[in-house]
């Protein structure tokens, strides 16, 4: 097979979707690799460092389009990369298609065979491919947060620690799992007041187990979100629903009785946000004001931290990338639940049940169009 690594376009998207350890696995594996020119230069990886591992350099992202059987890469594609796609080639990457209908509808016309990382479900019901980039942009929510609680950047002026004889910040985080763990780990080192909101009560007793005193854990619900909020200097987006629009946990009127000059970080943005107000955003232009509030909405957070994300990202997806390219990607769904998980369009098809439910589409089973017995794969 031959496997594609473009550079990624996406405003300040500094991540590339393969590292030269991935390149090499699948060039043993007697497979071809085209990496765009420079592509890995935002995560200080050079050229020669992808030839050095049998890897081949192309100009132009046109080209590994063109040649490429499968591509790799991060974000999801933008217009003029899903201008390239072609029928049954394989696009691996995060797709978020539940959060925007025009690029599911664009994605369907071209007849792409799309495998999203951030639906790809081990058997345990966990995201593999999601929680690298999950941890990540959990921690840079707080890193980001603290920064726009400065007054300068149109905060409250507050310190997240606070200092002996001033109280440390209220940072409210909604949702308990990987973002949010990542999120309370780090604000709570910081020295903030954490409080954090699940509707899983065996998730909240795991973590008051392990979190520091300064974590507290609350049953989520309408009026306990509320109460919250009115506290929050800051407060953390962390809600996550398998492969579907985010739910609006904060609604307008919920930001209205919330302190001037507090910060939203809405890391489900990606998946349409969990606050009415939400918007997404970009590294270039990150921040807005609503009812007050300072809203930090970027889509692709962990991409100012390119080299870390970079690897992280490749260390969970260079397996899956090598099964695809070893097996086909028809065999390698149909044998592994985890990657069918993962299969949201197929050829003009909309094989992803949580997207066709956000947006009143034709859901249709990947396994009867791909036109196999499956009992040859149990």
């Amino acid at each position: 097979m031959i496997v594609g690594v473009p550079k990624e376009i996406k405003d300040n998207e500094y991540r590339v979707g393969m590292v030269p350890s991935g390149t090499e696995k699948l060039v043993n594996d007697g497979h071809k690799v085209l990496v765009q020119k420079d592509a890995g230069v935002g995560s200080w990886i050079s050229d020669e460092e992808y030839r050095a591992t049998g890897a081949t350099i192309v100009d132009t992202a046109a080209e590994v389009f063109a040649k490429a059987d499968m591509i790799v890469k991060v974000k999801e594609p933008q217009p003029s990369e899903l201008d390239m796609l072609r029928k049954e080639q394989i696009l691996f990457t995060y797709l978020h298609l539940a959060a925007d209908r025009e690029l599911t509808e664009r994605m369907l016309k071209t007849k792409a065979v799309g495998i999203a990382y951030e639906t790809v479900t081990s058997p345990d019901g966990s995201l593999p491919l999601l929680t690298p980039m999950s941890e990540v942009a959990g921690r840079i929510s707080i890193q980001e947060g603290a920064k726009y609680l400065e007054k300068t950047f149109g905060g409250r002026g507050v310190l997240l620690s606070g200092v002996p004889g001033v109280k440390p910040a209220s940072v409210v985080i909604l949702g308990a799992g990987v973002v949010g763990t990542n999120a309370a780990k780090v604000a709570a080192g910081l020295g903030a007041s954490v409080t954090v909101l699940d509707i899983n009560l065996d998730r909240l007793r795991y973590l008051d187990d392990i979190m520091p005193p300064n974590v507290m854990m609350v049953k989520s619900d309408r009026l306990n979100i509320l109460k919250a909020l009115k506290d929050a200097d800051m407060v953390v987006g962390a809600v996550l629903v398998r492969g579907a629009r985010a739910p609006r946990l904060i609604t307008r009127d919920m930001l209205k009785q919330m302190k001037t000059g507090a910060v939203i970080v809405d890391v489900a943005v990606d998946q349409g946000g969990c606050c009415e107000t939400v918007r997404p955003t970009t590294h270039s232009d990150p921040v807005y004001v609503e009812e007050g509030v300072v809203h930090y909405c970027v889509t692709n957070m962990p991409g100012v931290v390119s080299r870390t994300s970079t690897f992280a990202l490749t260390n969970a997806t260079i397996e899956y990338a090598v099964e695809i390219a070893n097996k086909g990607y028809r065999n390698a769904v149909l044998q592994n639940p985890a990657l069918y998980a993962g299969l949201s369009v197929w050829c003009g098809h909309l094989t992803c049940s949580a997207v066709a439910e956000s947006f009143g589409m034709k859901f249709e089973e990947a396994r009867s169009l791909l036109c196999v017995d499956s009992r040859q794969y149990q």
